[in-house]
């Protein structure tokens, strides 16, 4: 089964202006499976939504973590349970920071990399220099609230361009919630496979590992390699608010370009001969064009 994670939100105990009771509320009205609590630079949230989970009877279940809030950029941790100390932030060496959180059991990602702020906040756009990507879980390619252009489609190409030189890093979305007026209908969010009553962190960090996360706004293009071939095929996650469109649209963009491929009908086959080593597929409604992106599937490797 797929499941829906909401990686990076914020309460009053940072800069929102949602308690952690509503952001609970919030998450489970929209049919959220996994919500991460991320406020800026504080844990203080953390024992309040565990206490409210503990001692009542809720059907959406909670990632404990922060968001790094420095002057080069933001690091969001959708697991971090051990405040770790950041004091030693580097902007030409973000690896001491990472590294530092890994060895606290963390999974980090770089937020909103293409951020300018709003209306201009020093610090939301990321200006560290990473020259090793060993101990980053994935990249927030899109920050919901964010611009589609200005801020999105960069954060996307950077991943791409990352992942084709050979990156092992995943892909995910943000709503970055912040106020009752962030509605999360045809916005993107993280899917990822999972059992029913699964562990959330245990399959959110499989998920990670392996680089099978889908980026969806409700309909996901799904792979599978059998028999010298790739068989693709839609998944409808029905996720609140998703308006179908009447055609579907399949990229798959390698080191060489990218191609087009009608999947309108629900599936198709190709020859795996006919894939590139890395292979990013990507799920348009109608022509592919920014506006019309539905979904990031999972790199294909050969």
């Amino acid at each position: 089964m797929f499941k829906r994670y909401e990686l990076h939100n914020h309460t009053d105990q940072s800069d929102a202006k949602i308690t952690c009771r509503e952001l609970i509320g919030i998450m489970e009205a929209d049919g959220v499976d996994c919500f991460a609590i991320t406020d800026h630079n504080t844990t203080s949230g953390q024992p309040i939504i565990r206490k409210i989970l503990t001692e009542e009877d809720h059907n959406v279940k909670c990632l404990y973590g922060m968001e790094y809030t420095t002057y080069y950029g933001h690091i969001v941790c959708p697991v971090l349970e051990q405040y770790v100390p950041w004091d030693s932030i580097n902007r030409h060496k973000p690896e001491l920071l990472f590294e530092a959180c890994k060895k606290a059991d963390a999974i980090t990602g770089v937020a909103h990399p293409f951020s300018y702020g709003d209306p201009f906040a020093r610090g939301c756009r990321f200006e560290m220099t990473i020259t090793d990507f060993t101990n980053v879980d994935y990249i927030e390619i899109i920050n919901n609230p964010e611009p589609l252009h200005e801020v999105n489609e960069p954060g996307i190409l950077w991943w791409e361009e990352l992942v084709l030189n050979g990156e092992k890093l995943s892909a995910c979305a943000g709503m970055d919630l912040h106020t009752f007026k962030d509605k999360m209908a045809m916005k993107f969010a993280t899917y990822l496979e999972g059992t029913d009553g699964g562990d959330a962190v245990l399959e959110l960090r499989t998920a990670l590992a392996q680089q099978r996360t889908w980026v969806s706004k409700g309909m996901l293009v799904t792979w599978e390699i059998a028999d010298e071939s790739v068989r693709f095929e839609l998944c409808n996650v029905n996720k609140r608010g998703f308006v179908p469109p009447e055609r579907y649209t399949l990229t798959l963009k390698n080191r060489d370009g990218t191609r087009e491929f009608d999947l309108t009908a629900g599936s198709f086959t190709l020859p795996l001969s006919e894939l590139g080593e890395v292979e990013i597929p990507k799920l348009y409604g109608g022509e592919p064009i920014l506006e019309n992106l539905i979904c990031v599937a999972p790199v294909i490797r050969k």
